[in-house]
């Protein structure tokens, strides 16, 4: 069993890493100077993948290498991780989001610079959190929901793969991934998730990952950054965690 102590430690370090990954991507795409700009939407698609490749193998031995409030809350709902542990996870993950941010902000802070200067100055909210192409709230909570089903559904059965039950710490000190090659294919799957779910509403999937990142753009000293959209934050946020709901029952149904 994890201690609440490398929980804290192994979320807030993997999630850092996952989000300056994938911040980072969308970074190297949209601002300018940047020597990926407008290299689209399987590059950033690849990013966030290799992100969560990089985030849950540094977390796995210490935590499990959730990442995701959806992944804790899913787990818990089919009985892998303790009810007790998901505030603690949530806060960790919330905490290495938003150092994440900050960092993929310092590493671009040249281009974030040279950007508000340019003629044709590109919105970085898109750099740290999601918005939809259209702006309707039901069906942008719709594909969230469905797109983290895609993410946490599969996720969970894939720690049937060897026998080992959802939570349980298996000699690989892999947590809810089963193996430590099921970590590669969730990576992989979120690089499908991206290209073939993204489109609508940026596939958050991740409330910690939308969240931690948005308040850091509010906070930062970004200029010209425009707003943060709070009126829309809320469904990156309700949207995986309905989702997670739903894969832990259908999971738990199915065994």
């Amino acid at each position: 069993m994890y201690s609440n102590g490398d929980i804290f430690v192994g979320e807030v370090i993997g999630t850092a890493v996952l989000i300056l990954f994938g911040a980072g991507v969308c970074a190297a795409v949209t601002l300018h100077y940047s020597k990926a700009r407008a290299a689209g939407w399987v590059v950033i698609a690849f990013g966030w993948g290799m992100g969560v490749l990089a985030g849950a193998y540094t977390a796995a031995p210490l935590s499990g290498g959730h990442l995701n409030p959806a992944v804790t809350v899913g787990s818990a709902v089919a009985g892998g991780t303790e009810w007790s542990k998901v505030p603690l996870y949530i806060l960790a993950q919330m905490v290495g989001a938003a150092i994440g941010a900050v960092l993929a902000w310092a590493l671009y802070y040249a281009q974030f610079a040279a950007n508000a200067e340019a003629d044709k100055a590109q919105p970085t909210l898109g750099i740290f959190s999601t918005g939809p192409e259209i702006r309707k709230p039901v069906a942008n909570l719709v594909t969230e929901i469905i797109a983290t089903v895609g993410l946490v559904l599969p996720l969970l059965f894939f720690g049937q793969n060897k026998g080992i039950g959802i939570g349980q710490v298996p000699g690989e000190h892999v947590g809810v991934y089963g193996s430590g090659i099921n970590v590669l294919l969730v990576a992989l799957l979120v690089v499908g998730i991206g290209l073939s779910l993204g489109g609508p509403t940026g596939y958050a999937i991740n409330p910690a990952r939308d969240l931690g990142p948005r308040l850091v753009h509010a906070l930062l000293p970004i200029p010209n950054k425009g707003s943060s959209d709070w009126s829309y934050s809320w469904i990156p946020v309700a949207g995986p965690l309905i989702g997670a709901v739903l894969s832990g029952l259908v999971y738990n149904a199915a065994f």
